[in-house]
């Protein structure tokens, strides 16, 4: 089996590797993405917009180049740093807005507000049915895997889950919006039961937001005003992200095809759970542990610029050569995300008594964008993910589920982009171009190697 395993790894490895100069030859865009790091634009969307640069015109006229500017993003037009202002500063949690606003593209009234947030309540709590479904593939302790399975049988619930009539997609993405945090919150008290711990299931309060029913489900007690504001910001921040980040573009293609909802969202589960998208407040927080474990004096600025340089070249931690929650596919400058949360971790690492450990946390920030000035990279902000895992811990929540809550939150932005998608009405079909020159001739079984032996 070894022998077989290690001569179809280096077949694969020669056939599928494709050269820089046929990617050049043939104009080949890479991971959708224009030589200029842009990303190539595949279809059309009224619900996020992610703003990091501008295209003007290079000074003869004849032709365009990037220009970096300060980070925003759009919801369905709304930059969502004024919908947060406004929303608390009236003293509202925003989850159940923002979602309206996305499904719907229009900032609900007064009436509709309590309709849909009272819509939700309603649907938090889970049937008999569907606590059998989490009761029965919830125990997984990879609590993605376990949040996957359980969404893609909850077609069991759904007498229609094949309809793609607008209301019935509507009703089922309002369904999964309200059920996912349950789900969430379950899945790991399922999870840590399999692992001998009393199992703790907390039915949501229909009085309580999205946020502070979810924090409640999970750690048993309600949380602080102050906290549960903190984390409703969470979730406003990772709704939506444009249709093209990796897991949205998964749901639109899986959604043009024709899929059921269910499985529809869970491909976007699948895609989250990828390192290179879903997980990287984890890596940032195993990556903090690992300085705060290298650096004998967290306020020495040298000491810490010194482990940094050697992360860049390979040297330390993982060794590989990266500075994890700096920089982003689209923002240049900074990321409004991480703006808005680095602010918010500053007053609650002082609630929590962590405000040395913070300042590390904002001398690596700072330190690592001199490094990448120094090395003539000059627009590397930190993403959001750099302090959101901070946030998450100071908050007590387990980082098995920080991947988790990004989907608890996303699913509002892959069920909008999904109802859009259906209504555009049109299946993903990309082209590929050969990297084969020519075509080859049938070669008989007994004649196969015996030129390569020869």
């Amino acid at each position: 089996m070894e022998e077989i395993l290690l001569k179809i790894d280096e077949l694969a490895k020669y056939h599928d590797q494709v050269s820089p100069d046929l990617i050049r030859e043939k104009d080949i865009k890479p991971g959708l993405r224009n030589a200029d790091g842009t990303g190539v634009v595949v279809g059309i969307t009224s619900k996020g917009l992610v703003v990091g640069y501008e295209k003007v015109l290079t000074p003869d006229g004849k032709g365009y180049k990037v220009k970096s500017v300060e980070g925003r993003l759009l919801y369905c037009g709304y930059d969502v740093c004024d919908l947060t202002e406004g929303i608390y500063r009236e003293g509202r949690f925003g989850f159940d807005e923002v979602s309206y606003l996305l499904l719907t593209g229009e900032l609900p009234a007064a009436e509709d507000l309590t309709r849909f947030s009272s819509t939700l309540a309603k649907r938090r709590t889970l049937t008999k049915l569907e606590r059998g479904i989490l009761m029965q593939d919830g125990e997984n302790e990879n609590q993605m895997y376990a949040l996957h399975s359980v969404v893609s049988h909850l077609s069991r619930c759904d007498s229609n889950p094949e309809s793609t009539d607008l209301k019935h997609e509507t009703n089922r993405c309002i369904n999964l919006i309200a059920k996912f945090p349950t789900i969430v919150a379950y899945n790991y008290h399922v999870m840590r039961y399999r692992t001998g711990s009393t199992l703790s299931i907390i039915r949501p309060d229909p009085a309580l937001s999205a946020a502070e029913n979810f924090l409640y489900m999970l750690k048993g007690k309600r949380p602080s005003r102050f906290e549960a504001e903190l984390f409703d910001l969470c979730l406003i921040l990772h709704a939506e992200h444009g249709g093209g980040n990796n897991s949205t573009f998964t749901v639109r293609a899986v959604s043009s095809s024709g899929a059921n909802a269910y499985m529809a969202i869970c491909s976007g589960i699948a895609s989250l759970s990828g390192h290179l998208h879903g997980g990287a407040n984890e890596s940032v927080m195993r990556m903090m542990k690992g300085i705060k474990k290298q650096v004998g004096d967290w306020e020495d600025r040298d000491e810490v610029k010194t482990y940094l340089q050697r992360m860049l070249d390979g040297k330390a931690y993982d060794r590989s050569g990266k500075i994890y929650g700096m920089g982003h596919a689209v923002y240049t400058v900074s990321d409004p995300r991480a703006v808005l949360l680095k602010e918010k971790a500053w007053e609650l690492a002082r609630m929590k008594n962590m405000s040395h450990e913070y300042a590390l946390y904002n001398l690596v920030e700072d330190t690592a964008q001199e490094i990448f000035r120094e090395r003539g990279k000059l627009d590397i902000c930190v993403n959001v993910d750099f302090y959101s895992g901070f946030i998450y811990k100071l908050l007590g929540i387990p980082m098995e589920l920080y991947t988790p809550i990004f989907a608890m939150s996303r699913v509002v932005g892959w069920s909008a982009h999904r109802i859009e998608q259906i209504i555009q009405n049109r299946i993903m079909r990309p082209a590929y171009a050969s990297s084969i020159a020519a075509e080859s001739s049938y070669v008989p079984l007994a004649n196969r190697g015996k030129e390569a032996a020869a």
